[in-house]
């Protein structure tokens, strides 16, 4: 078997190198090789280099819908793999509601419950049109304000509060903060706004998802707020984390050992729950299992139960399946290139310190 260097091992060894085996009990050759001359008496170079990872890094988009993506990252090491993750659910900032000014909240939902749940609406803001607020100074640079009054009247039914019911102020806030010392003087709102935010977004700045359930008021209820929505990250709050889920998998590997036939392929056939292996027809009667679907196991290891002499299950070490769903403020493969550009920073930031 040919390495990616050029040179050669043996296949036992270049099948421990590339590959983590999944026996019946548990996982084997879990830990790659990280010393770059493990292999050197075999002339086999494993060092990291700029080079080989530039020829063997590739990127394969299987699946792309506004909501979610799915693609192979193939040539790096679960390190980096683990980072991208990392950094998309706590990294890349969007826009969340942080400061809820109540007005009237006469339903059976505490302020601080019904602010919790505004706070998780996913809000339709291209985070990266807005700065991060310091020194608590909101402006139409930092801080989207959004306002809900509902009311619930005596003798109707109950009423269900949407998160489409949330109207977006381009204007600032409309609440004062305290009557004028004079009657000639301006009130004051919890916001400094310049100018409209009309001026500065294409589309109107609301709530991605419109059905959201915020609360539910009975006759006689009413619910009146304020929310100001800034920007953050998920490691601060969860309620800034830009994506639903973002995880991956190494890709799998599904080989027979053997001839599969007859009863024995229909009982393998039958074992594995996501029909990764099929039968194929020989002719005369004859059947054989096959291999159709190996990028579908989930690793459940039924086919490899109560013996392994029939079916050998791999991962392959350097090439990852990522999938990654977006909450709706940004689309996932904008996710994902903003992610790059924070580990890009996060690289550069440590060569500044080192040099």
């Amino acid at each position: 078997m040919e390495n990616p260097g050029g040179s050669s091992l043996p296949a036992f060894l270049e099948l421990q190198r590339t590959r983590v085996l999944c026996k019946a009990d548990a996982p084997t050759h879990t830990e790659g090789f990280q010393y770059s001359g493990a292999f050197a008496a075999m002339g086999v170079d494993t060092s990291v280099s700029v080079e080989k990872f530039c020829s063997n890094f590739k990127i394969e988009i299987n699946r792309l819908t506004e909501e979610d993506m799915e693609f192979d990252m193939i040539g790096v090491d679960a390190s980096i793999a683990n980072a991208f993750r990392r950094i998309l659910i706590s990294e890349v900032p969007t826009m969340a509601i942080e400061k809820v000014f109540m007005v009237d909240n006469t339903s059976v939902i505490a302020d601080e419950v019904l602010s919790h749940r505004l706070g998780l609406i996913p809000l339709d803001a291209d985070p990266r049109l807005f700065e991060y607020i310091s020194d608590d100074v909101p402006n139409e640079r930092n801080t989207i304000v959004y306002k809900l009054h509902v009311s619930c009247e005596k003798g109707s039914q109950r009423l269900t509060v949407k998160s489409g019911q949330l109207e977006w102020l381009p204007e600032g806030s409309q609440l004062t903060m305290a009557s004028p010392a004079q009657s000639g003087d301006n009130q004051r709102t919890y916001t400094s706004f310049g100018q409209s935010q009309q001026n500065t977004s294409e589309r109107p700045l609301g709530v991605k998802y419109k059905d959201i359930t915020i609360a539910r008021l009975g006759p006689g209820q009413a619910i009146e707020l304020e929310a100001h929505a800034v920007k953050g990250v998920g490691k601060v709050h969860a309620k800034w984390s830009p994506v639903a889920t973002a995880w991956y998998r190494m890709l799998p590997e599904v080989v027979l050992l053997k001839e599969i036939k007859d009863g024995d392929a229909e009982e393998l056939v039958k074992k594995c729950p996501v029909n990764v292996f099929d039968i194929e027809d020989l002719g005369n009667g004859k059947k054989r299992a096959v291999v159709a679907k190996p990028r579908a196991c989930t690793l459940c290891r039924e086919c490899v139960r109560p013996t392994d002499d029939q079916v050998e299950l791999r991962r392959v070490r350097d090439h990852f399946i990522f999938t990654i769903e977006s909450t709706g403020a940004l689309p996932p493969e904008v996710l994902f290139t903003e992610a790059v550009k924070i580990l890009e920073e996060k690289c550069e930031r440590v060569i500044s310190e080192l040099s």
